[in-house]
């Protein structure tokens, strides 16, 4: 089966509703499609991902740490080599966060940009770009935040 190279539209769309997905905390039913169900890594400063199960355990956890999130996308580059297996993709995204540490009588308030990089493909299955490679380069806090 010949699959449909990749369009920087559609990759800007799978970017934009990631994060969208993220700030709602929106069910693993809506997340999954979007990730790679072959080949998977997922490099976050706490852990290292290889496969959906694993992406399912850290997002269930993720969750419950953090609330009233806001995902703001300040950089956006997106290069497609030449036959369109496969995109290439740079993005700072600004992330802010709360998140309560038990018994303190107030949330705490991270403000971060967060560099990635991310490699996105056509899924064999759906035929739908989905990401399978996702990296967080590096995170750098502004003034203002709590460490994470």
């Amino acid at each position: 089966m010949t699959l449909k190279p990749l369009d920087e539209p559609e990759v800007r769309q799978l970017v934009t509703e990631w994060y969208k997905d993220l700030d709602v905390h929106a069910p693993l039913v809506d997340l999954l499609p979007k990730v790679s169900d072959q080949g998977l890594e997922m490099r976050f400063p706490e852990a290292t991902l290889h496969s959906v199960s694993e992406f399912e355990g850290w997002y269930e956890g993720v969750i419950r740490i953090f609330f009233d999130e806001v995902h703001a996308l300040r950089e956006l580059k997106i290069t497609i080599p030449e036959g369109g297996s496969r995109a290439d993709v740079k993005l700072v995204v600004n992330w802010e966060a709360s998140r309560w540490n038990p018994p303190a009588a107030h949330s705490e308030r991270l403000l971060i940009d967060a560099y990635q990089t991310w490699v996105v493909e056509r899924s064999e299955t759906s035929g739908l770009p989905v990401v399978t490679t996702y990296i967080v380069d590096k995170l750098q806090p502004l003034e203002g935040s709590v460490a994470l």
